[in-house]
């Protein structure tokens, strides 16, 4: 590796000379180029940058006038030439650098405004593979690396934001600071890191390698949080480069700034939602959904949710997979509620939430593709876990039906639903259901059974909340996302009140979780399909 020069200290003072600005996205372009020109910055540009600012009446010279080589190759060889890169990484205090730049002809360069070609959203457009290639960025990435580098001299802006925070520093003193190029150098080698981490993952899936030697993840600040999980933690949201409709790219309209559980539950209660075709609604508490229910509207759906478990509900997150109207919004804040989720809201709902300052009320305009492709990533102590996106989904044709008895139309019905619900559960998961609404949810125990006798408690208190004098769960449907693996989770569920039970099966203990059933005269059907949520 080589060795650290003995390069003199970084002066902490830059008055810039010269800038070379290469765009993309010329926003806000004109702006910056006359209040640098106003400061005698001499402009340099490339292609239809410097068209650009020639246009707005600037003086402005093309790299060609300081490389002596004309932009060539379609465009791909314009700015990778030692008097660019020179201009960029030679040390202005280092003698022999000093030397070789004047030896060269190579005047310097303090400050590199570049934003790369538009590679991930040509890539989001469905563009072809041709057409993204030739939008992988190579002069881009390297000049804004070279400048970084060279930190001690040069101002490095990627995005709008270092633009902003570079002008203001030199309407003030005429001058860059160490720190801010230091600040600047950073922001953008993240944006570097980032894109080669878009290109390198749509690469993977172009040559089809689902497990790639190296992977790179990489977001966008989206927001910083008070704090992480608990109060002792940072925090912090980023966006990848996925589109996904959800909280990600919500519109947040009221309501306190989103904290770290708040986005983790509405990107759970959304997921969840997004499954069912009609009016749905999820209300979900510390990643785990406590009610779920279709119904003919939302207010019907949302009525129905919160049957099953309002206790956990209390400052729970809401979401629906409709547009919310007024009567939904009147219902809805009736309970304390942390977020409500979904792809829309009328003016009146609007203003009923309005009311609700507290609340955060997130518009998506859409939902998630539950059968799109993707991944999910997860942390462990020195890595990361990534996987496929759980896209299974189970319709009556892909049961087996293992029991004497048959499931009738209406539990085949529920048990598909409960399965669906079952999906989005922590594991160990049981949930039972009936009638398109969730009866009792038991979630996360470390042994099935005592998942079973949770849900089996939540249906009997939201039985009796409902002045009934028999548990939710009597003539439900059981789901669990694995198998049975004894037969005492199965007569949990049948004493909770389960007629049908759907699950994956794969145990070795099939035979007797299949007999148990049949002595309690319900029906089973095995999905093979295992949904574990850990």
């Amino acid at each position: 590796m080589p060795a650290a020069p003995d390069f003199p200290p970084a002066p902490d003072r830059v008055a810039p000379q010269r800038a070379l600005i290469s765009l993309s996205d010329k926003t806000g372009l004109e702006d910056a180029a006359r209040t640098l020109h106003g400061l005698g910055v001499e402009l340099v540009s490339t292609g239809g940058t410097r068209a650009a600012i020639a246009g707005f009446g600037l003086p402005v010279k093309d790299v060609a006038d300081l490389t002596g080589f004309p932009e060539m190759m379609d465009g791909r060889v314009k700015t990778l030439h030692p008097v660019v890169h020179g201009g960029l990484l030679g040390v202005r205090d280092a003698a022999d650098h000093a030397e070789a730049m004047t030896t060269h002809g190579i005047g310097p360069i303090d400050i590199v405004w570049v934003d790369l070609y538009p590679f991930e959203s040509t890539v989001e457009s469905g563009a072809g593979f041709d057409a993204v290639v030739e939008n992988i960025d190579i002069g881009g990435p390297a000049m804004i690396r070279s400048g970084s580098k060279n930190h001690g001299y040069v101002a490095v802006c990627v995005d709008q934001a270092s633009v902003a925070e570079l002008l203001e520093a030199l309407k003030a003193d005429g001058a860059t600071t160490l720190a801010l190029r230091k600040r600047l150098a950073a922001r953008a080698f993240a944006r570097t890191a980032a894109y080669d981490a878009a290109v390198s993952g749509w690469f993977a899936g172009q040559v089809g390698d689902a497990a790639p030697a190296r992977k790179s993840i990489a977001g966008s600040l989206a927001q910083t949080l008070r704090y992480g999980e608990n109060p002792h933690q940072t925090g912090a949201f980023y966006r990848t480069g996925d589109a996904r409709a959800g909280v990600a790219h919500a519109r947040q309209l009221q309501g306190k700034e989103l904290g770290y559980n708040n986005i983790a539950d509405a990107d759970a209660a959304y997921e969840l939602v997004a499954e069912f075709e009609g009016p749905a609604c999820v209300i979900v508490k510390h990643a785990n959904p406590c009610g779920v229910a279709v119904g003919g509207d939302l207010a019907t759906a949302y009525v129905r949710a919160l049957e099953c478990d309002a206790v956990s509900a209390f400052g729970g997150v809401i979401a629906v997979n409709r547009t919310l109207t007024g009567a939904d919004a009147r219902l809805i804040t009736d309970i304390f509620t942390e977020v409500v989720i979904a792809p829309g809201a009328d003016d009146e709902a609007q203003a009923i939430f309005a009311a609700k300052k507290n609340l955060r009320l997130l518009l998506t305009d859409g939902l998630p593709d539950p059968l799109a492709a993707g991944e999910v990533y997860r942390s462990v102590a020195g890595g990361f876990l990534v996987q496929s996106r759980d896209r299974s989904r189970i319709a009556a044709s892909d049961l087996k039906i293992v029991t004497r008895r048959q499931p009738t139309p209406q539990e085949i019905e529920d048990m598909l639903f409960a399965f669906t619900v079952a999906k989005h559960v922590k594991s160990n998961a049981i949930v039972y259901a009936r009638d398109g609404q969730t009866a009792g949810i038991g979630a996360g125990q470390m042994n099935r059974r005592d998942s079973a006798r949770i849900a089996a408690i939540r249906a009997r208190e939201a039985g009796e909340a409902k002045g009934l004098a028999h548990s939710l769960a009597q003539g439900s449907a059981c789901a669990s996302e694995a198998f049975f693996p004894f037969a005492d989770g199965l007569l949990e569920a049948v004493a909770a009140g389960a007629t049908a039970v759907i699950q994956p099966g794969g145990s070795i203990r099939d035979d007797e979780v299949i007999a148990a059933a049949d002595e309690a005269g319900v029906a089973m059907a095995f999905t093979g399909v295992r949904v574990f949520r850990h």
